[in-house]
């Protein structure tokens, strides 16, 4: 089946936004759980995080070959669990027998939507055939407030909002990436519309992305500037001085401690 890609060169009209976009001051995101603890991406990681005041939580999806989705950032086992292979090629009962750091079970999505209510959570969809399962779940959990989804693809993330509709918030990929960065350098090009949000790294292949221009051109179509993964406090506060809306960090003492510090970490 072939996806249409809506294209604009126009700012995009003032709406409501999305409840995930909906705070005050900078989000802060738990990258995997935070990721600097070693248990990246299981049940303990986000329970600390949540004990650390995080209510923003970024995470990854795979499917099992039986289909269900797991929390889970490699295409495969091996590098952070006791077992190897390929998730998409295990069936539940094999991957859930895996230890991550040698102790902690591979989590389902749907288990830390239920385990944590208060949560809402970024999730990069790792895989096309993560998609359709992640918007089961999150229909059947009533969880589309709740969740941003986000990808390196640009073809998947289209597909996310024609399939979730006007409920299902997203990221842009990386096509409109780069399309707002050459915007904001004062190049006209045509950029993706319905993502509420544009997610990235600082700097990529050595090449600066985010910017004070960078921030004002996304803000002027009214797009959050989430950036990851940011684990040095001097760089915390160097974009939060240009004006972006989230940091997701592996480090969580250290952005917490940055943001009470402007008075700006969640209380409550």
């Amino acid at each position: 089946m072939t996806f249409p890609r809506p294209i604009s060169s126009a700012p995009r009209a003032a709406r409501i936004p999305h409840p995930f976009l909906s705070h005050r001051g900078p989000l802060a995101f738990a990258h995997r759980g935070g990721a600097a603890n070693g248990a990246e991406n299981t049940h303990a990681a986000f329970a600390r995080a949540v004990d650390a005041g995080y209510r923003y939580m970024e995470t990854d999806v795979h499917t099992t070959a039986d289909g269900r989705l797991v929390a889970f950032h490699d295409a495969t086992l091996d590098r952070t669990t006791d077992r190897s292979g390929p998730i998409a090629r295990l069936s539940w009962q094999e991957v859930r027998r895996a230890r991550v750091a040698g102790s902690e079970p591979v989590p389902l999505f749907e288990d830390l939507l239920r385990a944590f209510p208060g949560v809402r959570w970024n999730v990069d969809v790792k895989a096309e055939s993560a998609l359709r399962p992640l918007l089961e779940v999150l229909d059947a959990r009533e969880a589309w407030g709740r969740v941003c989804v986000g990808s390196f693809d640009e073809r998947r993330v289209a597909r996310a909002r024609l399939l979730g509709g006007r409920r299902l918030l997203t990221s842009m990929g990386t096509g409109g990436v780069v399309g707002l960065r050459l915007r904001s350098l004062g190049m006209p090009w045509r950029l993706p519309e319905g993502a509420g949000c544009v997610q990235v790294p600082e700097r990529q292949g050595g090449v600066r992305v985010v910017d004070r221009a960078f921030v004002r051109a996304a803000h002027a179509r009214g797009l959050q500037v989430h950036v990851w993964t940011v684990n040095e406090r001097s760089r915390m506060e160097a974009l939060l001085e240009l004006g972006v809306d989230g940091i997701m960090t592996d480090r969580l003492e250290v952005l917490r401690d940055v943001l009470t510090a402007r008075g700006a970490w969640p209380t409550g």
